[in-house]
């Protein structure tokens, strides 16, 4: 589906410089290049976006992204650059510092984290279509879970394991309800509801699902190792069809 006419359409790239389990995440190497490029590079794909901003406290975050197309038209504030601000206020603020808020009913924006090497540019557009014909505010990428949530195990202090969900023990997993996650990838919404603080997930939401192979939320040193193993068996898939 083709943007509407007359409206703005914005990419948002939170990328801030203090990421702590990871060091200098947002410009560590992937794959031959910094990770936040594969974000920037999905966006110009899509050939979607009026602008790509990448929001950053960062002085080389803010270079890189420039360098490999996007704008960094702001620097973010102290405030909004440590562990605990949401990613959803992140978006509001720039928001804020780039659309008049007489034009904010006419803007929708799509906030990408800048580790996520799976994203593609048909995603981006999947997920603009979706918000254009399902009436909601947000759309975000999701995925099932390989096994059911019902049957989680929690930990006991005296070594042993206890079911979340007792319930469901003797259930079958084929007779439990799929569940999905919030894939870490991206949200679209409407500007509006970004800036009116309205929540990410609710009936107002709507999840986008994605193959389970191409979702990695890359938090921990761990999780890195697992994505370049999951993009390099991806691309010989890729080489060999």
């Amino acid at each position: 589906m083709l943007p509407t006419i007359n409206r703005m359409i914005i990419a948002i790239i939170p990328a801030r410089g203090g990421s702590k389990r990871i060091p200098r995440k947002n410009l560590r190497s992937f794959a031959g290049k910094p990770i936040m490029v594969y974000s920037i590079e999905a966006c110009r794909e899509s050939r979607l976006f009026d602008r790509i901003v990448v929001s950053t406290d960062d002085a080389e975050i803010a270079a890189t992204a420039r360098a490999y197309g996007a704008e960094t038209p702001f620097m973010r504030p102290a405030e909004l650059s440590d562990d605990f601000t949401g990613t959803h206020a992140v978006a509001a603020h720039a928001l804020a510092a780039l659309v008049d808020p007489s034009d904010l009913d006419d803007t929708v924006a799509c906030c990408l984290y800048p580790t996520a090497p799976f994203v593609t540019a048909d995603d981006l557009r999947r997920g603009y279509d979706l918000l254009e014909c399902s009436g909601k505010s947000f759309v975000f990428a999701a995925a099932t879970f390989a096994f059911p949530i019902q049957r989680a195990l929690r930990a006991l202090p005296d070594g042993g394991v206890a079911p979340f969900f007792p319930q469901w023990v003797e259930c079958r997993s084929q007779d439990l309800e799929e569940c999905c996650h919030d894939a870490g990838q991206f949200y679209w919404g409407h500007a509006r509801a970004f800036c009116d603080g309205l929540p990410a997930f609710g009936s107002h939401a709507a999840a986008m699902l994605l193959p389970r192979y191409r979702v990695m939320d890359i938090d921990t040193p761990e999780d890195w190792t697992q994505a370049e193993l999951m993009y390099a068996a991806l691309a010989g898939m890729k080489r060999s069809a």
